[in-house]
């Protein structure tokens, strides 16, 4: 399985408009964090985990050909705001996307046009819209679990892939999630940032979720401006290197 990481930043993304700080004027490749997005492959098979606004960029960056399903954690901008660009990958029929009632509500919301009948234009969006269970189910060979996390007092989704799980804009992953996480190695999670916050992980509350799940691996994503790349890799060796804690960052790719 491969993993990649289309995007690693915070809602605002990194660089921050209108902002001049450290990081956002940094020259490390590594401090450029597109919107929080990931792709899974397997056996041939696709999955986007997310499609915020860069996501069209951060397709063709990727090179990515094809999609099988889109797996959405929620329904906050910086996740979801990409959809209307998948068009591409919809030639040979609705695309598949999965996520929880409530995220799917919004979908069908912001996205009305594609549920109405009407002028196409320069075409519409076709979403096969179906909400995820409590149950592993196969999408294009690739089984995938739900994970219910709570995002503040939002509940989010998730995602499970064998023994990887993605699990951004968390601030607690209930007990019974953590019982659906067993069996997991390799995570990325929100680490938002070193100051605690009320709808995301820290970095020091990002690692103890790892070290309570027995990870033998994190990434931290979904990180905004406040530290730099390597001033993470430094906090991670002082915090977390039983766990073999370091940040994610935008193009990384993992074999699992």
């Amino acid at each position: 399985m491969r993993i990649t990481f289309l995007g690693t930043g915070t809602s605002h993304g990194v660089p921050v408009a209108a902002c001049a700080c450290a990081v956002c004027s940094s020259l490390d490749g590594r401090d450029k964090r597109w919107r929080s997005s990931i792709l899974v492959e397997e056996g041939g098979s696709t999955i986007l985990v997310d499609a915020g606004p860069e996501f069209r960029l951060q397709a063709i960056r990727a090179g990515l050909r094809r999609l099988d399903a889109v797996l959405l954690t929620h329904a906050h901008a910086d996740h979801i705001m990409g959809l209307d660009d998948l068009r591409p990958f919809m030639a040979s029929g609705p695309l598949p996307i999965r996520g929880d009632g409530p995220t799917l509500a919004e979908v069908r919301q912001r996205f009305s046009y594609a549920f109405e009948d009407g002028q196409a234009g320069g075409g519409k969006p076709r979403f096969d819209l179906a909400e995820a269970g409590d149950e592993a189910f196969f999408l294009g060979g690739i089984e995938v679990r739900r994970i219910p996390l709570l995002h503040g007092r939002l509940w989010v989704s998730g995602w499970r892939f064998g023994s990887f799980a993605y699990l951004t804009d968390c601030s607690a992953i209930p007990g019974s999630s953590m019982a659906l996480l067993e069996g997991v190695k390799v995570a990325a999670i929100d680490g938002l940032r070193i100051k605690p916050s009320t709808t995301h992980f820290s970095f020091e509350e990002a690692i103890a979720a790892a070290r309570s799940l027995g990870l033998r691996q994190v990434w931290l994503t979904h990180i905004c401006h406040e530290s730099s790349h390597a001033q993470i890799m430094d906090w991670c060796l002082d915090h977390g290197a039983d766990v073999a804690a370091a940040p994610a960052w935008d193009g990384l790719k993992l074999e699992l």
